[in-house]
């Protein structure tokens, strides 16, 4: 018993040192795959780097090239290694090996092919302010497996493109311009055709704001009250020029009522304050 182990050691030892050839030159042609890999990666961004492609787009013809190469060069370094195989045989194995591979990593072949489709598409492009699932923010960078994107706040939520590629994405800077609103109150006693044309003059007379597209100034709702108007306008799309045509067009609005002697009220309170009253206390008792 010792002896057969003992040959079947220094067989697989003679097999070993048979083989160190070819691994060697196995070794050798992955150094050159990758050297070649990254001259095809530098190449192919020469040569996309004049036309209009989007950066995710770029990102992806750059990594499909790399991932060419490479497989190309690992299927010479294993024939190489194994003379007896045939690259119809490896294709074959890697068909039957592919699909046990996609049953155990399911999610990550969807979410690197919803990454290539995401990278194809036009829409949600690098730059882009984005909402979806409870995320909002800039996206960054696009990966075949994951997007980036800085929140407003600062963080970076790295998403699986699956998700992005599943569920409604509103983008919000798809256009250079999209329209705001606001509401604004008025008193019961007011003119309201002299309290829209003072409101839309106010909005009008903004810089920001692009009076070609016009300003809308609805008489929305009987409040509480106020007799309320919805005012819309068109403003950039990112959400600073959101937020700084919101402020001017509530300043220009207030101003130009006060102007006018058109009264904004204060809201009427219906609910009791009895949550507030310590226990023991009557309501209108003092606490």
């Amino acid at each position: 018993m010792l002896t057969t182990l003992t040959n079947q050691v220094e067989s697989m030892a003679q097999s070993f040192v048979a083989a160190l050839p070819a691994l060697a030159i196995a070794l050798v042609i992955i150094v050159i795959t990758s050297i070649v890999a990254k001259f095809a990666v530098k190449i192919t961004d020469k040569i996309i780097g004049t036309t209009d492609l989007r950066p995710s787009l770029r990102n992806l013809i750059e990594t499909l090239v790399k991932l060419g190469v490479w497989v190309v060069g690992l299927m010479i370094a294993a024939i190489v290694m194994m003379p007896g195989l045939t690259p119809a045989s490896l294709i074959a194995g890697l068909g039957i090996g592919a699909v046990a591979i996609g049953f155990a990593f399911q999610d990550i072949f969807e979410n690197f092919l919803a990454g290539v489709l995401i990278m194809v598409r036009e829409k949600m492009r690098i730059g882009d302010i984005i909402k979806c699932e409870g995320i909002y923010g800039k996206v960054e960078h696009i990966t075949l497996r994951e997007t980036h994107i800085r929140q407003m706040s600062g963080e970076l939520t790295v998403v699986p493109n699956s998700i992005l590629f599943k569920n409604p994405v509103e983008i919000l800077t798809d256009a250079e311009q999209r329209r705001h609103s606001v509401v604004i109150g008025v008193s019961y006693d007011t003119d309201l055709d002299q309290a829209s044309d003072v409101i839309s003059k106010a909005v009008e007379a903004i810089e920001d704001v692009d009076s070609e597209k016009g300003v809308d100034v609805f008489a929305q709702e009987f409040n509480s009250s106020s007799v309320d108007f919805l005012v819309r306008w068109w403003s950039g799309s990112k959400p600073r020029d959101g937020r700084e045509s919101k402020d001017q067009v509530v300043r220009a609005i207030k101003r130009g009522l006060d102007e006018a002697g058109i009264e904004i009220p204060f809201p009427y309170i219906t609910h009791t304050f009895k949550e507030r009253v310590p226990m023991g206390k009557d309501v209108g008792e003092e606490a």
